[in-house]
């Protein structure tokens, strides 16, 4: 193979392909949402995170809320939401998202967080607060808690799994070799604890892992295998897109067939459900997940 072949092969993989294309965000159902959690000073990781996803699930009346704050304690390669020192906890954010969802008429509610290790419980306070604001102003509204790790602490994670959402998340995000390149600060090992332990307490347990950060696909089958002996029933599979420069950059697009080859691994592994494809991102389709 001539060294040009090579080149034209590496730039090949990591050209955005056509596949990788974003509905834009229009429709009055999208303006309604955005003037809600404008109103309300809220924060989304629809918008903090740039989902590629933000029109269609918008157009569409739905919004991933993002509690404590919009700055993150962590730094971890992949992630455009900010790093650096949070600002004090507001503790009016709770009823503001549960008034957010009524009047937005959300079935089925994703709430996820910053990474606050700063505060002694990690935020956990805030979490069961605003699980029990939402379920008080829309009972029949079901939810999914995306968390973080609380650093391994169980007795803060366990005030989460106590209100028994409908869906407990916490994404592994990468597999085990590239952990402390991509997720600096977390634990491969640790992320897995979290999820049995949630599953072990009685509420179903959903995972996510991005593609395209240069892992194998036995790596990426391994951390499947993982995922299912921690009895995680819910996967995620999406395409790691590079958010800004001083982020890591993308290995590699994965095309759709081989998310259909994993998707169908994950079923024959034993997982409830598998969403797989390049703009799947951990909240996208969530209401399918309740199967």
């Amino acid at each position: 193979m001539s060294d040009e072949t090579t080149i034209n092969s590496e730039e090949s993989k990591t050209r955005k392909p056509s596949w990788l294309r974003v509905k834009l965000p229009v429709g009055e159902a999208y303006r309604n949402v955005r003037n809600i959690v404008s109103e309300q000073k809220l924060h989304t990781i629809c918008e903090s995170g740039n989902c590629p996803n933000m029109g269609e699930c918008w157009g569409a009346g739905t919004a991933t809320f993002m509690i404590l704050g919009n700055v993150c304690t962590r730094s971890c390669g992949f992630c455009a939401v900010a790093t650096g020192r949070p600002s004090a906890v507001d503790l009016k954010e709770p009823q503001r998202v549960a008034e957010s969802v009524k009047a937005m008429g959300i079935k089925h509610c994703v709430i996820t967080s910053v990474d606050r290790d700063d505060l002694k419980d990690g935020g956990a306070a805030v979490w069961v607060e605003t699980i029990r604001a939402i379920r008080e102003l829309s009972p029949s509204t079901t939810m999914e808690t995306l968390i973080p790790d609380f650093q391994g602490i169980w007795e803060n994670l366990n005030l989460l799994i106590l209100e028994k959402p409908e869906v407990i998340s916490h994404n592994l995000e990468t597999v085990r070799r590239l952990t402390k390149q991509v997720r600096i600060q977390a634990k491969y090992d640790r992320s897995l604890e979290v999820l049995a332990r949630i599953a072990a307490g009685g509420v179903r347990a959903k995972s996510g892992i991005m593609l395209g950060l240069g892992e194998s696909e036995s790596e990426v089958l391994e951390s499947m295998e993982d995922l299912r002996r921690s009895n995680v029933e819910i996967l995620t599979l999406g395409q790691y897109l590079q958010p800004t420069r001083e982020h890591l950059p993308v290995a590699e697009y994965i095309h759709p067939d081989q998310f259909a080859k994993y998707k169908e691994a994950g079923l024959k592994m034993g997982f409830r459900y598998v969403e797989s494809g390049p703009l799947v991102r951990s909240s996208y389709h969530a209401e399918k997940h309740l199967f």
